[in-house]
């Protein structure tokens, strides 16, 4: 059963892990209602034929248990040279596969990049965030409470502990 912190629409699970930025603090997750299920499995179904709304791709993360794929509809965001992966909803399954596995792949169609993950810490978030609120803010700013693209450097740094972001490097 899910204890609910207080934030409309976030819910803990007992023994869930803790951040990693902030030790002792229950990780913050937003679950998908039953339209963000359908959306997300239209996105998905899409992107497995090449078709990308937005620039959205499925990333697949070895299950940390199961050891099988598990596969998601994502947004990867270009920024700086970099690839970055966001997860607006804060500490998903995902997320926590992408910490044990060490990266994944991202598929669109008939084309698969496997890739490398590096957690960010969380002063190297805040510039990823706004970049990604610019691009997808109208899809994923509900996801993000009273923070957006607009929002200072210290507003997002105080976000960022809830919303892990990965920076990915595509194997050759």
């Amino acid at each position: 059963m899910a204890q609910h912190s207080g934030t409309p629409g976030t819910t803990s699970t007992p023994g869930a892990p803790e951040t990693p930025e902030t030790p002792g603090t229950v990780a913050h997750y937003l679950r998908p209602g039953r339209l963000d299920s359908a959306f997300g499995a239209l996105v998905g179904w899409l992107a497995r034929r090449g078709v990308s709304l937005m620039g959205s791709a499925e990333l697949s993360v070895l299950g940390r248990s199961s050891g099988e794929w598990r596969s998601i509809p994502v947004n990867p965001l270009a920024y700086e040279g970099a690839t970055y992966l966001v997860s607006a909803r804060g500490h998903s399954q995902w997320v926590r596969n992408m910490r044990a596995a060490g990266g994944g792949r991202l598929k669109l169609g008939r084309s698969v990049r496997h890739f490398d993950a590096v957690e960010l810490g969380r002063e190297e978030k805040p510039a990823v965030l706004r970049a990604y609120l610019e691009r997808w803010g109208w899809e994923v700013g509900r996801f993000f409470g009273e923070v957006s693209a607009a929002s200072t450097d210290e507003e997002l740094l105080a976000a960022a502990d809830k919303h892990p972001v990965f920076r990915i490097t595509v194997e050759r």
